[in-house]
């Protein structure tokens, strides 16, 4: 079993703030993901359950084991680094065998163990092989594979697949989430940039914010399940980062109130959200949000015209200029025939709009209904 709490976790580097008030709980088995933008101290938080770095308050435990005094090697963690981190004079056999005989195990566990990983990452016919022999994705799975012989409690991953290229990137993504099925209780904390990588990996997403201008906030913006940061983001912050291509923000004002929906205005252009209207007053400047994804082109009463279209293959971008709105409303469509001057018809779903105060707190809202297909299916219109 390998259980992590973290309680009241804080670190500043003189008097910087990197991390703030951190209470987290990682379950025994759990692969969970630290993911956010470029400074807001996932890679320390990582570096603090490793012991590379020491907390400037609060608790770390590991299986109900406080660790902070903790040199790293009494930690039974094993960290897996962006860089590989491989000794380049040995074959890919003595990089997994040397940390096991520094601590003196029996040749025949050692080969025992690594026997184990060469058939869990797939690296028959490499062993003997330097690093510079190996490509890229071999090197990351050596590295990997020298993490698992050692047979630790927990594994920490320091953005492990941004040297390698996309579609590496996607096979060695493969073989990490097979690994964690592979190993059972061992839990596993990954950190990542990229959100695409958080949702396809993470049963549980700890999603971090940077703490310039923010006082004595918390660190954390949200922490749950990938798809309940994607439906229920807590905040603009969250709702922003999680989902691609981002989430579009309208800015508007509260018309009306009623019982389970607001109504907003904006510019001039009524939008009817289903969302709880507690605490909201006719009026309030607020910010509605949709994705891509749930735009509805080709039927409603509004019209916008096409500003730009970007052909992916299975999809495309449509932007949209609304009227009075400082940035275009971004559409994902599965047609080819979307021209830039046509003019569409298009809907917002009530059930998929999604609201946020002043402050950037989300308003409350019920389960997100689903998009009908039908809807993306409707003829645009030409336009001069």
């Amino acid at each position: 079993m390998s259980r992590i709490e973290l309680r009241g976790v804080s670190k500043r580097f003189g008097n910087t703030p990197v991390l703030n008030d951190i209470d987290l709980t990682i379950a025994a088995g759990e692969f969970c993901v630290f993911v956010g933008p470029s400074g807001c101290g996932k890679s320390t938080l990582l570096r603090l359950l490793a012991g590379l770095e020491d907390p400037s308050a609060g608790e770390i435990e590991i299986d109900a084991v406080r660790v902070n005094e903790l040199p790293p090697a009494r930690r039974n963690v094993a960290m897996v680094f962006q860089s590989y981190a491989l000794y380049p004079h040995m074959s890919v056999h003595q990089n997994m065998a040397f940390g096991l005989q520094h601590r003196q195990l029996p040749a025949g566990e050692i080969e025992g163990r690594i026997a184990e990983a060469v058939r869990i990452l797939q690296l028959d016919g490499l062993l003997q092989r330097r690093p510079k022999e190996l490509s890229g994705g071999q090197r990351q799975r050596v590295a990997i594979a020298r993490a698992i012989v050692r047979q630790p409690k927990v594994f920490l991953f320091d953005e492990p697949l941004s040297n390698l290229d996309a579609a590496l990137r996607v096979q060695t993504r493969l073989e990490i989430a097979r690994l964690h099925r592979a190993l059972g209780l061992a839990s596993m904390v990954y950190v990542t940039h990229d959100q695409v990588e958080a949702m396809t990996l993470a049963d549980r997403i700890v999603l971090l914010q940077p703490l310039a201008g923010r006082g004595d906030a918390p660190s954390v913006a949200q922490a749950g399940p990938p798809l309940e940061l994607y439906h229920h983001p807590a905040n603009r912050f969250v709702a922003g980062f999680i989902g691609s291509p981002a989430m579009n923000f309208i800015e508007a004002k509260v018309k009306s109130l009623g019982d389970g929906c607001v109504l907003a205005d904006v510019h001039g252009m009524p939008c009817a959200a289903r969302l709880s209207p507690q605490g909201l007053t006719p009026g309030e400047p607020v910010t509605l949000g949709i994705r891509p994804e749930h735009v509805l082109l080709g039927q409603g009463t509004q019209r916008a015209r096409v500003s730009h279209v970007e052909r992916l293959g299975e999809l495309s971008h449509v932007y949209l200029d609304l009227p009075g709105a400082s940035v275009p409303l971004l559409a994902k469509s599965p047609r080819d025939d979307i021209a830039i001057g046509d003019l569409l018809p298009f809907a917002l779903p009530a059930a998929a709009l999604h609201l946020f105060r002043a402050d950037g707190v989300a308003q409350a809202r019920g389960a997100l209904a689903e998009v009908p297909v039908e809807a993306r299916e409707a003829a645009p219109t030409r336009g001069s």
